[in-house]
């Protein structure tokens, strides 16, 4: 348990961080993935209120859309999906959509990342984690932009090269 907790205290710690900006978005252990998602099953098995169960749910989506592992993220994209048209409460459908932009953003899917903290951003345009997030996003963007122009100007670079060397070679 204790080992558990010190984990807990890392994520926290790495949370806090990332809303300072010294950090990246945080990662979340496959231990304490695997503790949310008995969490959730302890819940539903103790026939928990389903607000209980919702609140264990959604942690578990965090700690899927923050793991590592790609197929983590698959999953907690999956769950926060299906769970996102039945949520009528705006501060629910904002950490869902929040949660689903950080689980995009994870998978390399910018442009669904940005929209998703977009429409997050219109139930709570002040919101600092969004707000962090959209900037982490268009960094994002823009960095893997200059370097897809610095690879093309380079492969231009090599043709006119070859094509200049296949020239003076006739000459």
């Amino acid at each position: 348990m204790a080992k558990l907790e010190a984990k807990l205290g890392m994520i926290v710690d790495s949370v806090g961080n990332f809303f300072s900006g010294k950090d990246h978005l945080p990662y979340c252990d496959p231990d304490i993935v695997a503790g949310c998602e008995r969490e959730v099953a302890e819940a539903q098995k103790e026939k928990k209120s389903d607000e209980h169960v919702q609140e264990c749910i959604l942690r578990f989506s965090w700690a899927l859309v923050h793991s590592k592992r790609s197929q983590d993220v698959q999953r907690g994209i999956a769950m926060l999906e299906a769970s996102l048209p039945a949520t009528n409460n705006p501060i629910h459908q904002r950490e869902k959509l929040y949660l689903l932009a950080v689980g995009y953003y994870r998978n390399g899917d910018y442009s669904k990342s940005r929209d998703l903290v977009d429409r997050c951003l219109l139930i709570a345009p002040d919101w600092r984690q969004a707000v962090t997030l959209k900037k982490t996003i268009e960094d994002r963007v823009t960095k893997d932009g200059v370097i897809g122009l610095g690879i093309a100007a380079t492969a231009v670079g090599l043709v006119a090269g070859g094509i200049a060397a296949a020239v003076s070679r006739k000459r």
